[in-house]
């Protein structure tokens, strides 16, 4: 054998050997990033697992009858949550009601109409403002035009407040899932003499519609548990209230109340409301998953 071939073939394993190596610290560092995934993984199931078990624990045996019917109660008498559950139910239907339309419309512009000029990215500025500001803003700027210059809490500036928070979150989706319809759609319906509001209306939002459910679902979520909004705004009300003029007790509001007094009855009913504000998120949370799986 020449001294080029012997040369050439001790290279040939040089490089072979670099190459396993290189591998083998490849896989210690996949493998130690794996681990520590799943460590992260696991410390974040550990704490949710927790505190779902202690909601339940402690929410169960508050569940009766009387809850649904009655009103909040005085200290260390019974009671139940008939008018906070009114009033929440209330209040998240109407500022669904209201923000939901102009999420969807002003979703529908930036993905459609105005994809590149300065409202548009003006619009998603302010969107994304919305998106990462605390809900106590909103709840003080609605106390601060509403409340204060009404001189009363109301169920209305309530709504207000929830409305707020409502429309960033159904903006963002709607736009997002409007570009994920192809544009080999749009094109199609052009071609045909479409105009560009039917395009939209019968081809692009039936295409976006279980995304744009998805994006209200979870809207509707995030104001079901919110609390410093609504005492801004809606405050609190121990009796039934349907006047929306008026102050109107709400789940988080009462849980807020009953969870901080040393009464047992109070923190009884305040475990209560948490299980099913967390039983109603959980419920709303799954049926976003089912409509995207489904989409």
């Amino acid at each position: 054998m020449s001294t080029s071939t012997s040369q050439k073939l001790i290279s040939a394993a040089e490089l072979a050997q670099a190459r396993r190596a290189r591998y083998a610290a490849r896989k210690r560092v996949n493998q130690v990033a794996l681990g520590l995934s799943l460590a992260a993984m696991a410390f974040g199931v550990f704490w949710l697992v927790w505190i779902l078990w202690e909601t339940l624990r402690l929410g169960l045996g508050g569940l009766s009858l009387t809850l649904f019917t009655q009103m909040t109660p005085p200290p260390n008498e019974a009671g139940g949550l008939a008018n906070a559950l009114f009033g929440s139910a209330t209040m998240v239907a109407l500022a669904t009601f209201v923000g939901t339309p102009i999420g969807i419309m002003a979703g529908v512009y930036l993905a459609e109409y105005g994809k590149s000029g300065w409202l548009a990215s003006a619009t998603r500025f302010v969107n994304d403002i919305l998106l990462s500001a605390p809900s106590i803003v909103i709840g003080l700027f609605v106390y601060t035009v509403v409340v204060a210059r009404f001189k009363s809490f109301s169920g209305y500036a309530g709504i207000l407040a929830l409305a707020l928070i409502v429309i960033p979150v159904v903006i963002r989706t709607t736009e997002n899932m409007l570009l994920l319809v192809p544009a080999s759609l749009r094109e199609a319906a052009y071609a045909l003499g479409a105009p560009q509001w039917k395009v939209i209306t019968m081809i692009t939002l039936r295409a976006a519609r279980a995304g744009v459910i998805t994006g209200v679902l979870l809207a509707v979520a995030r104001i079901a548990g919110e609390t410093a909004p609504l005492l801004f705004t809606a405050l609190n009300n121990q009796f039934w209230n349907g006047d929306l003029s008026k102050p109107m007790a709400s789940l988080p509001v009462t849980i807020f109340k009953f969870a901080m007094s040393p009464y047992e009855n109070w923190q009884q009913l305040a475990w209560a409301a948490v299980f099913l504000i967390t039983v109603a998120v959980l419920g709303l949370n799954i049926l976003a998953r089912v409509l995207t799986r489904q989409k």
